[in-house]
Protein backbone atom coordinates (compact mmCIF):
# COMPACT_ATOMS: atom_id res chain seq x y z
CA UNK A 1 0.00 0.00 0.00
CA UNK A 2 1.38 3.48 -0.79
CA UNK A 3 1.87 5.93 1.66
CA UNK A 4 -0.78 8.58 0.54
CA UNK A 5 -3.18 5.19 0.80
CA UNK A 6 -2.05 4.33 3.95
CA UNK A 7 -2.58 8.12 5.42
CA UNK A 8 -6.40 7.80 4.95
CA UNK A 9 -6.29 5.80 7.89
CA UNK A 10 -7.34 7.50 11.09
CA UNK A 11 -8.88 6.69 14.82
CA UNK A 12 -11.45 8.49 15.55
CA UNK A 13 -12.59 10.10 19.11
CA UNK A 14 -13.88 7.74 21.58
CA UNK A 15 -17.63 6.59 21.04
CA UNK A 16 -19.89 9.18 22.74
CA UNK A 17 -21.87 6.11 23.68
CA UNK A 18 -18.88 5.03 25.88
CA UNK A 19 -18.32 6.72 29.01
CA UNK A 20 -15.67 6.85 31.89
CA UNK A 21 -17.66 6.51 34.83
CA UNK A 22 -16.72 7.61 38.32
CA UNK A 23 -14.71 4.83 40.06
CA UNK A 24 -16.65 2.22 42.23
CA UNK A 25 -16.78 2.49 46.15
CA UNK A 26 -16.75 -1.32 45.91
CA UNK A 27 -17.34 -1.58 49.74
CA UNK A 28 -20.00 0.62 50.45
CA UNK A 29 -22.86 -1.38 50.79
CA UNK A 30 -20.47 -3.93 52.77
CA UNK A 31 -20.02 -1.19 55.21
CA UNK A 32 -23.19 -0.30 55.70
CA UNK A 33 -24.45 -3.85 56.30
CA UNK A 34 -21.42 -4.42 58.79
CA UNK A 35 -21.95 -1.89 60.83
CA UNK A 36 -25.70 -2.29 61.31
CA UNK A 37 -25.09 -5.54 62.50
CA UNK A 38 -22.43 -4.14 64.84
CA UNK A 39 -24.08 -0.58 65.95
CA UNK A 40 -25.09 -1.88 69.60
CA UNK A 41 -21.58 -3.76 70.44
CA UNK A 42 -19.25 -2.25 72.63
CA UNK A 43 -16.19 -1.48 71.01
CA UNK A 44 -14.33 -4.02 72.95
CA UNK A 45 -15.38 -7.63 73.73
CA UNK A 46 -16.60 -7.97 77.61
CA UNK A 47 -16.47 -11.16 79.22
CA UNK A 48 -19.78 -13.12 79.45
CA UNK A 49 -21.95 -14.06 77.27
CA UNK A 50 -24.55 -12.10 75.28
CA UNK A 51 -27.21 -13.57 73.30
CA UNK A 52 -28.19 -11.40 71.58
CA UNK A 53 -24.72 -10.37 70.38
CA UNK A 54 -24.42 -11.40 66.25
CA UNK A 55 -21.53 -14.13 65.95
CA UNK A 56 -18.42 -12.62 64.01
CA UNK A 57 -18.86 -15.66 60.98
CA UNK A 58 -22.45 -13.75 60.65
CA UNK A 59 -21.35 -10.70 60.33
CA UNK A 60 -18.45 -11.70 58.08
CA UNK A 61 -20.94 -13.44 56.00
CA UNK A 62 -23.54 -10.76 56.08
CA UNK A 63 -20.69 -8.33 54.15
CA UNK A 64 -19.81 -10.87 51.92
CA UNK A 65 -23.59 -11.09 50.93
CA UNK A 66 -24.40 -7.12 51.09
CA UNK A 67 -20.85 -6.41 49.22
CA UNK A 68 -20.91 -9.22 46.35
CA UNK A 69 -22.39 -10.96 43.62
CA UNK A 70 -21.10 -14.50 43.14
CA UNK A 71 -20.36 -15.95 39.81
CA UNK A 72 -19.43 -19.60 38.28
CA UNK A 73 -16.66 -19.80 35.76
CA UNK A 74 -14.83 -22.84 34.93
CA UNK A 75 -15.99 -24.57 38.52
CA UNK A 76 -14.24 -21.84 40.48
CA UNK A 77 -16.45 -19.61 42.37
CA UNK A 78 -15.70 -15.76 42.34
CA UNK A 79 -16.68 -12.65 44.65
CA UNK A 80 -17.53 -9.58 41.99
CA UNK A 81 -17.87 -6.24 43.74
CA UNK A 82 -19.45 -3.21 42.41
CA UNK A 83 -15.94 -3.07 39.83
CA UNK A 84 -15.20 -5.70 36.98
CA UNK A 85 -12.56 -7.65 39.46
CA UNK A 86 -13.60 -11.46 40.28
CA UNK A 87 -12.33 -12.47 43.23
CA UNK A 88 -11.50 -16.54 44.03
CA UNK A 89 -13.94 -17.23 46.76
CA UNK A 90 -11.27 -20.01 48.32
CA UNK A 91 -8.32 -17.60 47.53
CA UNK A 92 -6.19 -16.31 50.61
CA UNK A 93 -4.10 -14.17 49.37
CA UNK A 94 -4.18 -11.12 46.87
CA UNK A 95 -3.39 -10.94 42.86
CA UNK A 96 -2.39 -7.62 40.25
CA UNK A 97 -3.05 -5.60 44.00
CA UNK A 98 -6.80 -5.94 44.46
CA UNK A 99 -6.95 -8.28 47.23
CA UNK A 100 -9.04 -11.51 48.15
CA UNK A 101 -12.11 -12.29 48.99
CA UNK A 102 -10.89 -13.05 52.23
CA UNK A 103 -8.77 -9.57 52.81
CA UNK A 104 -11.75 -7.67 52.10
CA UNK A 105 -13.87 -9.50 54.46
CA UNK A 106 -11.27 -8.58 57.42
CA UNK A 107 -10.99 -5.08 56.02
CA UNK A 108 -14.53 -4.39 56.16
CA UNK A 109 -15.00 -6.09 59.71
CA UNK A 110 -11.90 -4.60 61.75
CA UNK A 111 -13.32 -0.82 59.97
CA UNK A 112 -16.68 -1.60 61.33
CA UNK A 113 -16.21 -3.07 64.83
CA UNK A 114 -12.52 -1.80 65.63
CA UNK A 115 -11.28 -5.50 66.22
CA UNK A 116 -10.06 -8.57 64.47
CA UNK A 117 -11.87 -11.62 63.17
CA UNK A 118 -10.78 -14.84 64.32
CA UNK A 119 -9.74 -17.07 61.70
CA UNK A 120 -12.13 -19.76 62.85
CA UNK A 121 -14.98 -17.05 61.88
CA UNK A 122 -13.61 -16.11 58.57
CA UNK A 123 -13.41 -19.96 58.05
CA UNK A 124 -17.22 -20.14 58.75
CA UNK A 125 -18.05 -17.31 56.61
CA UNK A 126 -16.54 -18.06 53.88
CA UNK A 127 -17.87 -22.09 53.72
CA UNK A 128 -21.10 -20.46 54.08
CA UNK A 129 -20.73 -18.48 51.33
CA UNK A 130 -19.42 -20.63 49.05
CA UNK A 131 -22.29 -23.26 50.40
CA UNK A 132 -24.95 -20.52 49.31
CA UNK A 133 -23.07 -19.18 45.51
CA UNK A 134 -23.35 -23.09 44.45
CA UNK A 135 -26.15 -22.10 42.20
CA UNK A 136 -24.88 -18.47 41.18
CA UNK A 137 -24.94 -17.65 37.59
CA UNK A 138 -22.15 -19.06 35.54
CA UNK A 139 -20.24 -16.16 33.37
CA UNK A 140 -16.71 -16.32 31.87
CA UNK A 141 -13.99 -14.35 33.97
CA UNK A 142 -10.79 -13.43 31.83
CA UNK A 143 -6.88 -13.10 32.39
CA UNK A 144 -5.81 -9.68 30.56
CA UNK A 145 -7.40 -9.90 27.48
CA UNK A 146 -11.10 -10.81 26.64
CA UNK A 147 -13.66 -10.25 23.83
CA UNK A 148 -16.61 -8.44 24.19
CA UNK A 149 -19.94 -10.23 25.29
CA UNK A 150 -21.79 -8.58 22.53
CA UNK A 151 -19.29 -7.28 19.59
CA UNK A 152 -16.95 -10.36 18.35
CA UNK A 153 -15.19 -7.96 16.98
CA UNK A 154 -14.38 -5.45 19.77
CA UNK A 155 -11.52 -6.58 22.56
CA UNK A 156 -10.34 -5.71 26.03
CA UNK A 157 -7.61 -5.37 27.60
CA UNK A 158 -7.28 -5.00 31.71
CA UNK A 159 -4.82 -2.51 32.68
CA UNK A 160 -4.32 -4.81 35.95
CA UNK A 161 -5.26 -2.15 38.04
CA UNK A 162 -6.50 -1.77 41.40
CA UNK A 163 -10.36 -0.04 40.17
CA UNK A 164 -10.56 -2.07 37.26
CA UNK A 165 -9.86 0.38 34.25
CA UNK A 166 -9.67 -1.18 31.15
CA UNK A 167 -8.95 -0.67 27.19
CA UNK A 168 -12.08 -1.68 25.23
CA UNK A 169 -10.77 -1.75 21.29
CA UNK A 170 -13.37 -1.27 18.89
CA UNK A 171 -13.11 -1.21 14.96
CA UNK A 172 -11.75 2.08 14.45
CA UNK A 173 -11.69 3.61 17.88
CA UNK A 174 -10.04 2.63 21.04
CA UNK A 175 -11.33 3.84 24.77
CA UNK A 176 -10.25 3.50 28.60
CA UNK A 177 -12.86 3.19 30.79
CA UNK A 178 -14.31 0.65 33.75
CA UNK A 179 -16.41 -1.84 32.37
CA UNK A 180 -19.96 -1.83 33.86
CA UNK A 181 -21.90 -5.34 34.81
CA UNK A 182 -23.20 -6.93 31.77
CA UNK A 183 -21.05 -4.23 29.22
CA UNK A 184 -17.69 -5.43 29.34
CA UNK A 185 -15.73 -8.89 30.90
CA UNK A 186 -15.05 -9.77 34.42
CA UNK A 187 -11.11 -9.74 35.35
CA UNK A 188 -9.18 -12.60 37.17
CA UNK A 189 -6.09 -11.20 38.92
CA UNK A 190 -2.96 -13.28 39.75
CA UNK A 191 0.32 -12.22 41.25
CA UNK A 192 1.83 -12.57 37.76
CA UNK A 193 -0.90 -9.50 36.25
CA UNK A 194 1.34 -6.46 36.44
CA UNK A 195 -0.02 -3.31 35.97
CA UNK A 196 -0.13 -1.81 32.54
CA UNK A 197 0.44 2.37 32.41
CA UNK A 198 -2.71 4.64 31.09
CA UNK A 199 -2.58 4.47 27.60
CA UNK A 200 -1.95 7.86 26.06
CA UNK A 201 -2.66 9.17 21.90
CA UNK A 202 0.78 9.65 20.48
CA UNK A 203 -0.12 13.09 18.64
CA UNK A 204 1.09 11.36 15.26
CA UNK A 205 -1.13 8.48 15.54
CA UNK A 206 -0.21 5.13 15.09
CA UNK A 207 2.78 5.64 13.25
CA UNK A 208 4.58 7.89 15.75
CA UNK A 209 4.08 5.39 18.56
CA UNK A 210 5.29 2.58 17.24
CA UNK A 211 8.34 4.46 15.31
CA UNK A 212 8.90 5.36 19.11
CA UNK A 213 9.11 1.64 19.82
CA UNK A 214 11.21 1.05 16.62
CA UNK A 215 14.00 3.45 17.91
CA UNK A 216 14.17 1.98 21.32
CA UNK A 217 14.29 -2.27 20.36
CA UNK A 218 17.35 -3.97 19.14
CA UNK A 219 16.24 -5.08 16.05
CA UNK A 220 16.63 -4.45 11.88
CA UNK A 221 14.00 -2.88 10.27
CA UNK A 222 12.93 -6.00 8.57
CA UNK A 223 12.12 -7.73 11.55
CA UNK A 224 10.58 -4.90 13.39
CA UNK A 225 7.18 -4.97 11.48
CA UNK A 226 7.06 -8.89 12.59
CA UNK A 227 7.43 -7.56 16.23
CA UNK A 228 4.59 -5.43 15.87
CA UNK A 229 2.21 -8.16 14.61
CA UNK A 230 3.34 -10.64 17.36
CA UNK A 231 2.26 -7.61 19.81
CA UNK A 232 -1.08 -7.22 18.24
CA UNK A 233 -1.96 -10.70 18.39
CA UNK A 234 -1.16 -10.57 21.76
CA UNK A 235 -4.09 -7.71 22.52
CA UNK A 236 -6.88 -10.69 20.23
CA UNK A 237 -8.26 -13.08 22.74
CA UNK A 238 -9.11 -17.09 22.10
CA UNK A 239 -6.54 -16.47 18.84
CA UNK A 240 -3.46 -19.38 17.92
CA UNK A 241 -0.70 -16.37 17.28
CA UNK A 242 2.99 -18.45 17.14
CA UNK A 243 5.43 -18.67 19.15
CA UNK A 244 7.56 -15.34 18.36
CA UNK A 245 11.34 -17.15 18.62
CA UNK A 246 14.52 -14.48 19.04
CA UNK A 247 17.50 -15.61 18.25
CA UNK A 248 20.79 -14.53 17.98
CA UNK A 249 24.44 -15.04 19.10
CA UNK A 250 25.48 -13.41 22.51
CA UNK A 251 25.33 -9.42 23.14
CA UNK A 252 22.62 -9.01 20.30
CA UNK A 253 20.11 -8.03 23.00
CA UNK A 254 17.92 -11.10 22.91
CA UNK A 255 16.69 -10.75 26.32
CA UNK A 256 16.23 -6.97 25.95
CA UNK A 257 13.99 -6.94 23.44
CA UNK A 258 11.86 -10.19 24.72
CA UNK A 259 10.96 -8.05 28.02
CA UNK A 260 10.72 -4.81 26.05
CA UNK A 261 7.77 -7.18 23.92
CA UNK A 262 6.56 -9.14 26.52
CA UNK A 263 6.19 -5.80 29.34
CA UNK A 264 4.53 -4.00 26.52
CA UNK A 265 1.28 -5.60 26.98
CA UNK A 266 2.08 -7.62 30.46
CA UNK A 267 3.17 -4.73 32.28
CA UNK A 268 6.57 -3.21 33.50
CA UNK A 269 7.13 -5.56 36.28
CA UNK A 270 6.74 -8.65 34.18
CA UNK A 271 9.51 -10.96 33.86
CA UNK A 272 11.47 -13.52 31.89
CA UNK A 273 11.32 -16.99 33.26
CA UNK A 274 13.28 -20.32 33.30
CA UNK A 275 12.28 -23.31 31.65
CA UNK A 276 11.52 -25.57 34.96
CA UNK A 277 11.77 -29.32 35.61
CA UNK A 278 8.18 -30.78 34.88
CA UNK A 279 5.63 -29.98 32.59
CA UNK A 280 2.71 -29.35 35.71
CA UNK A 281 5.48 -26.97 36.96
CA UNK A 282 5.22 -24.66 33.66
CA UNK A 283 1.76 -25.12 33.28
CA UNK A 284 0.68 -23.67 36.66
CA UNK A 285 2.64 -20.33 35.35
CA UNK A 286 1.52 -20.41 32.61
CA UNK A 287 -2.15 -20.53 33.80
CA UNK A 288 -1.66 -17.83 35.85
CA UNK A 289 -0.26 -15.02 34.01
CA UNK A 290 -0.68 -14.04 30.47
CA UNK A 291 2.35 -13.60 28.36
CA UNK A 292 4.69 -16.34 28.74
CA UNK A 293 8.46 -15.81 27.99
CA UNK A 294 11.13 -18.53 28.28
CA UNK A 295 14.86 -16.78 28.59
CA UNK A 296 17.95 -18.80 26.88
CA UNK A 297 17.14 -21.86 26.01
CA UNK A 298 20.16 -24.34 25.14
CA UNK A 299 17.52 -26.57 23.63
CA UNK A 300 14.45 -27.63 22.78
CA UNK A 301 13.27 -31.27 24.73
CA UNK A 302 10.62 -33.22 23.50
CA UNK A 303 8.17 -32.33 25.91
CA UNK A 304 9.22 -28.75 25.99
CA UNK A 305 8.14 -28.80 22.22
CA UNK A 306 4.86 -30.31 22.68
CA UNK A 307 4.03 -28.46 25.82
CA UNK A 308 4.43 -25.17 23.65
CA UNK A 309 2.63 -26.25 20.89
CA UNK A 310 0.06 -26.73 22.89
CA UNK A 311 0.13 -23.27 24.48
CA UNK A 312 -0.04 -21.31 21.52
CA UNK A 313 -3.34 -23.41 20.21
CA UNK A 314 -5.23 -23.67 23.48
CA UNK A 315 -4.57 -27.02 26.25
CA UNK A 316 -6.15 -27.30 29.28
CA UNK A 317 -4.47 -29.57 32.34
CA UNK A 318 -6.22 -32.02 34.75
CA UNK A 319 -4.28 -32.30 38.12
CA UNK A 320 -5.43 -33.80 41.49
CA UNK A 321 -6.39 -30.89 44.07
CA UNK A 322 -3.87 -30.83 46.82
CA UNK A 323 -5.82 -32.50 49.82
CA UNK A 324 -8.12 -34.49 47.96
CA UNK A 325 -8.20 -37.72 47.42
CA UNK A 326 -10.57 -37.55 44.18
CA UNK A 327 -11.35 -34.21 43.55
CA UNK A 328 -9.19 -32.33 40.37
CA UNK A 329 -8.00 -28.86 39.31
CA UNK A 330 -8.43 -27.82 35.47
CA UNK A 331 -6.10 -25.68 33.69
CA UNK A 332 -6.98 -24.10 30.76
CA UNK A 333 -4.75 -21.53 28.97
CA UNK A 334 -4.07 -20.10 25.28
CA UNK A 335 -0.99 -17.73 25.39
CA UNK A 336 1.49 -15.38 23.83
CA UNK A 337 4.51 -17.10 23.63
CA UNK A 338 7.92 -15.87 23.43
CA UNK A 339 11.67 -17.56 24.05
CA UNK A 340 15.33 -16.74 23.19
CA UNK A 341 18.09 -18.62 22.18
CA UNK A 342 21.51 -18.73 20.74
CA UNK A 343 20.78 -22.17 18.75
CA UNK A 344 17.17 -23.55 19.87
CA UNK A 345 18.71 -26.84 17.35
CA UNK A 346 16.18 -29.94 15.88
CA UNK A 347 12.51 -28.26 15.41
CA UNK A 348 9.98 -30.83 15.45
CA UNK A 349 7.34 -30.29 12.76
CA UNK A 350 4.70 -29.29 15.02
CA UNK A 351 6.54 -26.70 16.66
CA UNK A 352 8.14 -25.19 13.39
CA UNK A 353 4.55 -24.70 11.84
CA UNK A 354 4.04 -22.12 14.76
CA UNK A 355 7.28 -20.24 15.26
CA UNK A 356 7.76 -17.28 14.46
CA UNK A 357 11.80 -16.76 14.04
CA UNK A 358 13.25 -13.23 14.49
CA UNK A 359 17.18 -12.92 13.84
CA UNK A 360 18.80 -10.31 15.75
CA UNK A 361 22.72 -9.28 14.51
CA UNK A 362 25.10 -7.72 16.25
CA UNK A 363 25.22 -4.86 17.79
CA UNK A 364 28.66 -2.53 17.39
CA UNK A 365 30.29 -1.04 20.70
CA UNK A 366 28.96 2.87 19.41
CA UNK A 367 25.25 1.09 19.03
CA UNK A 368 25.45 -0.13 22.15
CA UNK A 369 23.29 1.55 24.91
CA UNK A 370 23.43 1.14 28.90
CA UNK A 371 20.84 -0.34 30.21
CA UNK A 372 19.78 2.31 33.12
CA UNK A 373 19.27 4.46 29.77
CA UNK A 374 17.21 2.30 27.38
CA UNK A 375 15.12 1.22 30.30
CA UNK A 376 14.69 5.28 31.38
CA UNK A 377 13.38 5.69 27.69
CA UNK A 378 11.78 2.56 27.41
CA UNK A 379 9.60 3.49 30.75
CA UNK A 380 9.65 7.25 29.76
CA UNK A 381 7.83 6.53 26.38
CA UNK A 382 5.80 3.03 27.26
CA UNK A 383 2.28 4.67 27.61
CA UNK A 384 2.20 6.62 23.79
CA UNK A 385 3.92 3.43 22.35
CA UNK A 386 0.80 1.10 23.96
CA UNK A 387 -1.04 4.53 22.71
CA UNK A 388 0.46 3.40 19.23
CA UNK A 389 -0.13 0.06 19.55
CA UNK A 390 -4.13 0.38 20.14
CA UNK A 391 -4.09 2.85 17.26
CA UNK A 392 -3.20 0.58 14.84
CA UNK A 393 -5.25 -2.71 16.55
CA UNK A 394 -8.30 -0.38 16.21
CA UNK A 395 -7.63 0.20 12.63
CA UNK A 396 -6.77 -3.64 11.87
CA UNK A 397 -9.53 -5.29 13.56
CA UNK A 398 -11.41 -3.29 10.87
CA UNK A 399 -9.83 -4.89 8.32
CA UNK A 400 -10.12 -8.43 9.80
CA UNK A 401 -13.64 -9.26 8.42
CA UNK A 402 -12.70 -8.44 4.85
CA UNK A 403 -9.37 -10.98 5.08
CA UNK A 404 -11.71 -14.17 4.34
CA UNK A 405 -13.73 -12.12 1.85
CA UNK A 406 -11.38 -10.68 -0.02
CA UNK A 407 -10.00 -13.48 -1.43
CA UNK A 408 -6.61 -12.47 -1.94
CA UNK A 409 -4.97 -14.68 1.21
CA UNK A 410 -5.20 -18.31 -1.26
CA UNK A 411 -4.27 -20.85 0.61
CA UNK A 412 -4.01 -20.40 4.30
CA UNK A 413 -0.89 -21.52 6.45
CA UNK A 414 -1.48 -23.78 9.59
CA UNK A 415 -2.07 -20.64 11.60
CA UNK A 416 -4.90 -19.25 9.54
CA UNK A 417 -6.22 -17.00 12.17
CA UNK A 418 -2.61 -15.19 12.01
CA UNK A 419 -2.23 -15.44 8.81
CA UNK A 420 -6.00 -13.42 8.49
CA UNK A 421 -4.41 -10.76 10.67
CA UNK A 422 -1.53 -10.00 9.07
CA UNK A 423 -3.16 -9.34 5.67
CA UNK A 424 -5.35 -6.97 7.31
CA UNK A 425 -1.92 -4.98 9.46
CA UNK A 426 -0.55 -5.22 5.93
CA UNK A 427 -3.47 -3.71 4.40
CA UNK A 428 -3.56 -0.96 6.97
CA UNK A 429 0.36 -0.14 7.00
CA UNK A 430 1.59 -1.01 3.29
CA UNK A 431 4.14 -3.61 5.30
CA UNK A 432 4.74 -7.06 3.83
CA UNK A 433 4.22 -9.46 7.05
CA UNK A 434 2.42 -12.26 5.88
CA UNK A 435 5.00 -12.76 2.96
CA UNK A 436 7.78 -12.69 5.42
CA UNK A 437 6.08 -15.13 7.97
CA UNK A 438 5.44 -17.16 4.92
CA UNK A 439 9.06 -16.90 3.55
CA UNK A 440 10.06 -17.65 7.00
CA UNK A 441 7.84 -20.92 7.21
CA UNK A 442 9.13 -22.28 4.11
CA UNK A 443 13.08 -22.00 5.98
CA UNK A 444 11.93 -23.69 8.85
CA UNK A 445 10.51 -26.61 6.63
CA UNK A 446 14.27 -26.77 5.41
CA UNK A 447 15.17 -27.32 9.04
CA UNK A 448 13.14 -29.58 9.98
CA UNK A 449 13.48 -31.95 6.84
CA UNK A 450 17.48 -31.48 7.65
CA UNK A 451 17.29 -32.11 11.28
CA UNK A 452 15.36 -35.68 11.02
CA UNK A 453 17.42 -38.19 9.30
CA UNK A 454 14.01 -39.97 8.38
CA UNK A 455 12.41 -37.18 6.61
CA UNK A 456 15.98 -36.88 4.55
CA UNK A 457 16.46 -40.00 3.49
CA UNK A 458 12.58 -40.29 2.45
CA UNK A 459 12.82 -37.43 0.60
CA UNK A 460 16.09 -38.17 -1.32
CA UNK A 461 14.63 -41.41 -1.72
CA UNK A 462 11.59 -40.32 -3.61
CA UNK A 463 12.59 -37.90 -5.57
CA UNK A 464 14.99 -39.62 -7.10
CA UNK A 465 12.44 -41.19 -9.02
CA UNK A 466 10.53 -39.95 -12.31
CA UNK A 467 7.85 -37.73 -11.43
CA UNK A 468 4.42 -38.40 -11.29
CA UNK A 469 5.52 -41.38 -8.74
CA UNK A 470 3.67 -43.74 -6.18
CA UNK A 471 4.80 -46.19 -4.02
CA UNK A 472 3.30 -48.45 -2.15
CA UNK A 473 4.30 -50.94 0.96
CA UNK A 474 4.72 -52.09 4.54
CA UNK A 475 7.34 -50.06 6.79
CA UNK A 476 9.15 -53.00 6.92
CA UNK A 477 9.45 -53.37 3.61
CA UNK A 478 10.72 -49.02 3.23
CA UNK A 479 13.39 -49.36 6.53
CA UNK A 480 14.69 -52.00 3.83
CA UNK A 481 14.75 -49.52 0.93
CA UNK A 482 15.87 -46.66 2.69
CA UNK A 483 19.25 -45.62 2.87
CA UNK A 484 20.70 -43.76 6.00
CA UNK A 485 22.22 -40.63 5.43
CA UNK A 486 26.23 -39.71 6.20
CA UNK A 487 26.07 -38.84 9.68
CA UNK A 488 23.35 -40.05 11.55
CA UNK A 489 23.76 -42.25 14.91
CA UNK A 490 22.61 -45.74 13.73
CA UNK A 491 21.50 -46.60 17.40
CA UNK A 492 20.22 -43.25 18.37
CA UNK A 493 19.06 -41.36 15.53
CA UNK A 494 17.49 -43.85 13.34
CA UNK A 495 14.64 -46.34 13.61
CA UNK A 496 15.58 -49.81 14.43
CA UNK A 497 11.86 -51.21 14.17
CA UNK A 498 9.15 -50.26 11.35
CA UNK A 499 6.34 -49.17 14.06
CA UNK A 500 9.24 -46.56 14.77
CA UNK A 501 9.80 -45.75 10.98
CA UNK A 502 5.93 -45.13 11.02
CA UNK A 503 5.76 -42.78 13.84
CA UNK A 504 8.81 -40.81 12.60
CA UNK A 505 7.24 -40.67 8.86
CA UNK A 506 3.46 -38.97 10.89
CA UNK A 507 5.46 -36.45 12.55
CA UNK A 508 7.74 -35.41 8.79
CA UNK A 509 4.60 -35.79 6.57
CA UNK A 510 3.47 -32.06 6.89
CA UNK A 511 7.11 -31.05 6.20
CA UNK A 512 7.33 -33.62 3.55
CA UNK A 513 4.14 -32.54 1.86
CA UNK A 514 5.55 -28.31 1.79
CA UNK A 515 8.42 -30.19 -0.54
CA UNK A 516 6.24 -32.38 -2.77
CA UNK A 517 6.60 -35.56 -0.99
CA UNK A 518 3.12 -37.14 0.26
CA UNK A 519 3.12 -39.55 3.05
CA UNK A 520 -0.35 -41.49 3.86
CA UNK A 521 -1.19 -44.54 5.95
CA UNK A 522 -3.96 -46.46 4.09
CA UNK A 523 -6.54 -48.76 5.52
CA UNK A 524 -5.65 -51.60 7.36
CA UNK A 525 -5.15 -55.17 5.74
CA UNK A 526 -4.39 -58.60 6.98
CA UNK A 527 -0.91 -57.90 6.51
CA UNK A 528 -0.62 -55.07 8.18
CA UNK A 529 -1.42 -51.02 7.88
CA UNK A 530 0.73 -50.52 4.68
CA UNK A 531 2.19 -46.85 3.75
CA UNK A 532 1.88 -44.83 0.33
CA UNK A 533 4.43 -42.25 -0.68
CA UNK A 534 3.80 -40.30 -3.98
CA UNK A 535 5.46 -37.41 -5.46
CA UNK A 536 4.09 -34.20 -7.10
CA UNK A 537 6.14 -32.11 -9.44
CA UNK A 538 4.03 -29.35 -9.09
CA UNK A 539 4.69 -28.57 -5.55
CA UNK A 540 8.20 -30.47 -5.43
CA UNK A 541 10.37 -27.19 -3.88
Amino acid sequence: MSETTTAQFTVPAPSAERKEPAQPDTYAGAGEAAATMTAHLPQREERGGDSARPRQADILRTIGETGYRFVRSDQTIYAVGDGPIARPIRSKGGGGGTGSLRQCLIREYVRSTGRTPSQAALADAIAALEAMAMDSESQDVHLRVAGDPVDRWTTWLDLGRSDGLSVCIERGSWAVLIPQDGEGPLWRRSRLVHELPVPERPPGGWQHGVELLRRILPVSNDSYPMVVAWCLAALRPNMPRPLAGILGEQGTGKSTLCRMMVRLVDGAKAHLRSVPKSEDDLAVTTAAGWCLALDNLSGMPGWLSDFLSRTVTGDALAKRELFSDDDVVILIYQRPVLLTSIEIGVLQGDLAERMLPIQLEPITGKNRRTERRLWETYNEVHPEILGGLLDLASLVWAKIPEAEASGRLGELPRMADWAEMLWALDEVTGWHTLDTYMGAQDDLVDDVIEGDPVATAVLRWATSRLSPWTWEGQAAQLLAELQIPPNTDKEKDWPRTPAVLSARLQRAAPALRRRGVDVRKLPRTKSGRPLRISTDPASTG
